[in-house]
């Protein structure tokens, strides 16, 4: 099912929404020129991407490596019960740990499929040994360390 709210773009947005996902750091002027309208024109736009909720957040994309965190696991958890109280307690408990990246409650196999970014294996098994297996509810946990990445971060295609 299509959101009502990308129906009302146009496609001077989708063009300021793809150039804005490639570079965010583009200055107004560059990007006004990119999708070849005025100044003006493009900030009023983007404004207004950005209230109607089409630009949820600009933020920089830190080299992992850079700042010794190079090693990606993906964890799937289990839990010991589905219901909505076992879940709100995992996802409170989830919330504050720095080194997760993302959280998806999931169908199949797991309740939740986790990102987390460490400096190495040996980190990864002390959040391990000290949160992950002590997470509220938790019955079971599968890791799969990331050998390599092949993409990540892509941007959305519309």
């Amino acid at each position: 099912m299509e959101d009502s709210s990308s129906i009302d773009l146009d496609r001077i947005d989708r063009n300021i929404l793809r150039h804005l996902q490639s570079d965010g750091r583009l200055t107004n002027a560059e990007l006004a020129k990119a999708v070849n309208v005025s100044p003006a024109t493009c900030h009023r736009r983007t404004q207004a991407l950005v209230e109607g909720g089409h630009i949820a957040k600009t933020m920089a994309h830190v080299n992992p490596a850079s700042v010794d965190l190079g090693t990606l696991v993906m964890v799937g958890v289990i839990l010991d019960r589905s219901t909505p109280d076992s879940f709100a307690a995992f996802e409170q408990a989830v919330d504050g740990m720095k080194e997760l990246l993302d959280c998806h409650l999931v169908a199949g196999d797991f309740d939740y499929l986790l990102k987390i970014r460490v400096r190495d294996m040996n980190s990864f098994n002390a959040l391990h040994t000290k949160m992950l297996i002590a997470l509220p509810g938790v019955r079971q946990i599968r890791t799969f360390f990331v050998l390599k990445e092949i993409k990540e971060n892509a941007p959305l295609a519309f």
